[in-house]
């Protein structure tokens, strides 16, 4: 009797946790609802704006012109700490992680683009198309880590150079495997094949 009045008493507790549970869901769904409102007001005064945003690549932000020329090089190493401390607990830079492998990034998107993104998460993710496809891919919003445009450019310094540095070894590999068909070639022209 005791038994079926404990196990009683878990069931109902299992079921009462879940029921708070459910109303904690809620509330979020309803604040979420009121926040997605006040966004949808604010960019239907704005959606110009976005939409010459989107279709520029740029993104939507604070971040309307890089010049990339003016990136202080010697960022890179903040840029990389700063990667390891607030980026790395979802993106590698090689691997596809809970977020999209970050090497190459400055070639498949401009550099306004990918300060919007890591300034301005939660507007990018809503309204810049490859924000959005991003998100559907990989279901886990990026999250705003509310850094400084200059923190940011840094990240941004870090990538340029990993990116370069990812191009020269891409040319001398095929600078090395053009020499060696090469060698091969003549070995089998000597050796009358």
């Amino acid at each position: 009797m005791k038994r079926a009045t404990i196990l009683s008493l878990l069931v109902a507790s299992v079921v009462l946790g879940a029921c708070q549970s459910n109303k904690n869901n809620s509330a979020w769904s309803e604040k979420s609802e009121e926040g997605s409102q006040a966004a949808t007001a604010t960019t239907a005064t704005t959606a110009p704006a976005a939409a010459s945003a989107t279709t520029s690549g740029k993104g939507i932000g604070p971040v309307d012109h890089v010049d990339v020329a003016s990136l202080d090089e010697s960022n890179r190493p903040n840029g990389a700490q700063l990667f390891q401390e607030k980026c790395s607990a979802c993106h590698k830079l090689d691997e596809k992680y809970i977020g999209p492998a970050l090497a190459g990034i400055t070639e498949r998107r401009q550099p306004e683009w990918i300060l919007n993104m890591i300034l301005n998460p939660e507007v990018m993710i809503q309204q810049d198309p490859t924000a959005k496809a991003l998100l559907a891919q990989y279901i886990a919003p990026m999250a705003n880590q509310h850094l400084t445009r200059e923190q940011a450019e840094c990240i941004l310094v870090y990538f340029r150079e990993h990116d370069e540095e990812l191009a020269d070894d891409d040319h001398e590999d095929e600078h090395e495997d053009d020499e060696h068909e090469a060698s091969s070639t003549a070995g089998q022209s000597a050796g009358g094949h």
